[in-house]
Order: C-alpha cells, then structure tokens, then sequence
C-alpha cells in the first residue's frame, strides 16, 4: 500500500513538462475564449470549467496515480503560475499577451454591440453594472469597460453620479449656514 502512495509512475521530469504544458495551454486557450468567461460565469461556463479539470488531469498526471506524483503536480502547477504572475507584473509587453487589455463596451451613453457580441456579452449585462454602480440606464454611462480580468467597469457622467461624502459635506454645511440665518424661534 505505501509503496502506491508514494512511488510516482512517471519520472519528475516528464511530471514537471506535462504540467508546465498543460498550464500554458490552458492559459492560451482561456484567452482566446474572451474575458467574459472568467468574471461573468454564468451555470455553462462553471459546467465547463470543471469538467476541464477532469479532461486535463491525465495530461497533467499520465500514468500516475500516487500521493507524491499528484502532490508534485500540484507544486509544479503553482510554482509555474506564480513565475508567470510575478512576470507579468514586472513586464506590461507580458501582461498583455496573457491578460489582453480593456474593452469598451458603451461610451457617451451608446452601446457598442458589436463589441459587447464579440465578448459574448448582452447589453442586459452592462445595464446590470450600470445598475451596480448606482445609475438608472445605459444612457447614464460616459464609459463602460470590459477589463482583462473580466470585470465591468462602469463610469457614470458626471451629473448623473451618486453623491459621495464630499457631497453630502456640502449640502450639511449649506443647511447649516441656512439655519443659521433663520431667525430662530
């Protein structure tokens, strides 16, 4: 039994560029696949992302079923992912090729459609963000951005913003200097 567990089937090195592979395959083909698929999951997408999991354990692991081989794969996996995370914080050129760069859905209250088709998005989804961020429509929006990461970002015009706590400071210190002149009584 212990011999099982800990007696990996495939040689460390054949481990190491399987997992490698398999990791940099994935990263390219979740970027063809468009940032909406990493934020936005909707049920299918969660479906998917599972069963790749599933799909590519074997070429991950091979032939090998022990507790130290799957234990090295995971090492492997996580040191090959921080090595490209802190490589693409220090080299924007890098960063781009993985994460992409934005993407402007609606701008000056239009919608860009075929922008938001591409990303496989629906204008029911920018209306939600712009919902989120306190404005009543689309037509509120000066900018509304698909970032590399798959987040709506959301900026409203100026007039149609939310009041912030400088706002509400002034609006207290105009009523103050109202009920000051108010003759009291």
């Amino acid at each position: 039994m212990w011999q099982d567990m800990f007696h990996a089937g495939v040689p460390y090195a054949e481990k190491t560029v399987r997992t490698v592979a398999v990791y940099l395959a994935l990263l390219v083909l979740l970027r063809l696949v468009g940032k909406r698929g990493l934020a936005q999951l909707n049920t299918f997408d969660l479906v998917v992302m599972l069963l790749l999991s599933n799909v590519v354990q074997n070429a991950v692991i091979g032939d090998d079923n022990s507790l130290s081989g799957g234990l090295f794969g995971a090492v492997v996996l996580l040191f090959a992912d921080s090595v490209l995370v802190r490589q693409a914080a220090r080299w924007p050129r890098f960063n781009r090729l993985f994460q992409g760069t934005e993407t402007v859905l609606a701008r000056d209250g239009r919608y860009d459609h075929q922008m938001i088709r591409r990303q496989g998005l629906r204008t029911a989804d920018l209306d939600v963000a712009v919902h989120h961020q306190g404005g009543d429509g689309i037509e509120e929006a000066a900018l509304v951005v698909l970032e590399p990461g798959g987040t709506l970002l959301v900026e409203l015009r100026p007039g149609d913003q939310v009041a912030d706590k400088d706002d509400v400071a002034a609006l207290r210190a105009l009523l103050a200097r109202i009920e000051a002149r108010l003759p009291a009584g």
